[in-house]
């Protein structure tokens, strides 16, 4: 683990800022530390294409004292336009050589230690995926999907997010587990964590979600008891584009999703982009 030297600063968090939106890239540009101290925490859905992640990770890299990613599930699509046409686990390994370039930190990296006001705590950005298991009680997988495909919501992982050499995303997502939680389990036991994952780690936010048959791309029962299991101080999520904080065993889960334009409009969801993850009042 690596540790940082801020006494003051803030630890923040955004995701989902999609930045092939020219309206969100505007955003993006336009986003600055509140001071030199500051950390940023991206969690997932960057872009879609492999340049775009580079300049808005380049960008932020170049602004907060450090920054911290995991991937979302749109930056593992394989678009026909991206010239870079990796997949899968060959696309997510070529995006964490791309963040080492920038100095942002990945789920590969060390988990690094803020230890600004809330802290010290480990902050580590997990890249679990999701294996259909948020799906109606009582129904298999493949109930699941067909009843996602008679209603026409399917999420577009289906096409364009290929777990190679995987056989399929449920595989993908076991493995990751596996590696995660022996790095988790091997973490000093007096420190509390900051989880950091795209996808929700409890199946309780999707409940909300309009279209419940898309909660099946959303994450894993696996995780559910891993913010008592690695003592978290907070959890950072994004993916449902519903920002707001919640609470389970008096830790707080964040959603930090930017969202689509449309959704921003639809909501009135402006001002400040940027959450506030530590200190932990600004949580409330």
């Amino acid at each position: 683990m690596s540790t940082n030297d801020a006494k003051g600063g803030n630890l923040l968090a955004i995701s989902d800022l999609h930045v092939g939106y020219p309206a969100n890239r505007e955003i993006v540009a336009g986003l600055r530390p509140t001071s030199d101290q500051d950390w940023l925490i991206v969690a997932g859905d960057v872009g879609e294409h492999v340049a775009d992640v580079a300049w808005a990770l380049g960008l932020l890299r170049e602004r907060f004292a450090t920054v911290v990613w995991t991937p979302g599930n749109h930056e593992l699509w394989t678009p026909r336009d991206d010239p870079v046409q990796l997949r899968g686990e060959q696309r997510y390994q070529h995006l964490v050589g791309l963040c080492r370039d920038l100095g942002v930190v990945t789920p590969e990296d060390p988990y690094p230690v803020w230890t600004g006001p809330g802290g010290p705590v480990v902050v580590a950005p997990l890249f679990l995926l999701y294996d259909y298991s948020f799906r109606a009680a009582g129904t298999s997988k493949q109930e699941s999907l067909a009843w996602a495909h008679r209603s026409g919501v399917v999420c577009t992982d289906e096409f364009l997010l290929h777990p190679d050499p995987y056989p399929d995303a449920d595989t993908w997502c076991a493995a990751r587990v596996r590696q995660t939680e022996r790095r988790l389990d091997a973490l000093d036991p007096a420190l509390p964590t900051v989880l950091v994952n795209h996808f929700p780690m409890t199946r309780e936010p999707t409940e909300v979600l309009r279209y419940p048959q898309f909660a099946q791309w959303c994450g894993t029962t696996r995780t559910a008891d891993w913010h008592r299991r690695y003592r978290a101080r907070a959890v950072v999520y994004g993916h449902l584009h519903i920002p707001r904080t919640t609470w389970a065993d008096d830790v707080p889960f964040v959603e930090v999703s930017l969202g689509y334009p449309r959704e921003r409009e639809m909501y009135g969801r402006h001002g400040d982009h940027l959450r506030v993850v530590l200190p932990a009042e600004e949580n409330a």
